[in-house]
């Protein structure tokens, strides 16, 4: 399962610590499946309970720390208060309400549960937390993209960039031992077809329908030049690839630019292939092509007890 190191603006916890994450969610990951399938084999399964509870010592506390909080001045005494959970606190339970007959049905639900725990992950360190769109958890593209590629795989989702003090919203970026991947979506009807070509629009037909859709290039070209200065400053080299994805659709570019491949119903599932048969392990140049596009990420987040306070006033 990819990792998802910054969604949007959201506070992530590799943020804080890159080097660190990767590793700590390989291992839990692998612990936890290994701890559910034991208990779903036995019949021993756990009571229900939330699919992620890794702040269980912190909200036992809570009302502890708001207290404490009040002989607190500054901000990074607050901060100190609150314990950060080691690995036994992160833990993901399955809901014995479901019905599962098969090893096949554990695993797209531990997936289900592995996926929220991304999300979690994602919007928040130890002392802050962002508010996340709830389209997010419904979102099939980025279901697609952290449950169907491998752990050695890093994803940008919508993130937003600092560019000379101007803010810039990106696509997705996938950041591989081997190389980093700049992809731009394009899905709409089953069995669309796109006529592309060098203007600002493309032909899109399905159908006996016709219209017009904005240019892909556009936006994937803007991308790809702004992930390629930020490696060139940063003295990243990693091969830097552009795509345009369309996984239910057709793709016809005649004089098609150098450089760029296009990814459709006929060609993407050998891509795919491709990306979850790497098997290399995570690799330096990676974590550092990671870190480099991290450092222009903005975030916007609050305090955990603010966010806490804001949520009872609630």
């Amino acid at each position: 399962m990819a990792q998802l190191i910054k969604l949007q603006d959201y506070v992530s916890r590799y943020e804080t610590d890159l080097y660190r994450y990767p590793s700590q969610f390989v291992r839990l990951k692998k612990q936890q499946w290994e701890k559910m399938k034991q208990h779903w084999e036995s019949g021993d399964l756990p009571n229900p309970s939330p699919p992620v509870q890794e702040w269980a010592d912190e909200e036992k506390n809570s009302m502890k720390d708001k207290l404490f909080s009040l002989f607190k001045k500054k901000e990074d005494e607050e901060e100190e208060m609150i314990p950060e959970p080691s690995d036994e606190d992160l833990h993901l339970e399955m809901d014995t309400g479901q019905d599962i007959h098969s090893e096949e049905e554990l695993k797209a639900s531990y997936l289900n549960l592995v996926f929220d725990f991304q999300l979690r992950w994602a919007s928040s360190t130890i002392t802050e937390k962002s508010y996340v769109d709830n389209s997010y958890h419904y979102d099939e593209r980025l279901r697609y993209l952290l449950q169907r590629f491998p752990d050695n795989i890093f994803v940008l989702y919508n993130p937003v960039l600092k560019i000379k003090n101007a803010p810039v919203e990106l696509e997705t970026v996938l950041i591989t031992p081997t190389g980093i991947w700049c992809l731009t979506f394009l899905e709409f009807e089953e069995g669309t077809a796109y006529i592309g070509s060098g203007e600002r629009f493309w032909v899109k037909k399905w159908g006996n329908g016709e219209e017009k859709v904005l240019n892909p290039l556009i936006g994937l070209k803007r991308m790809e030049r702004i992930v390629h200065q930020i490696m060139r400053y940063g003295g990243v080299e990693l091969p830097i690839h552009q795509a345009v994805i369309s996984r239910n659709g057709y793709i016809d570019y005649p004089q098609s630019p150098v450089g760029i491949q296009f990814l459709d119903k006929r060609t993407h599932h050998e891509w795919f292939q491709q990306q979850r048969s790497n098997s290399s392990p995570i690799k330096s140049v990676q974590l550092k092509a990671a870190q480099a596009i991290m450092e222009y990420c903005q975030t916007t987040s609050f305090k955990r007890l603010q966010w806490e306070e804001t949520a009872s006033e609630e």
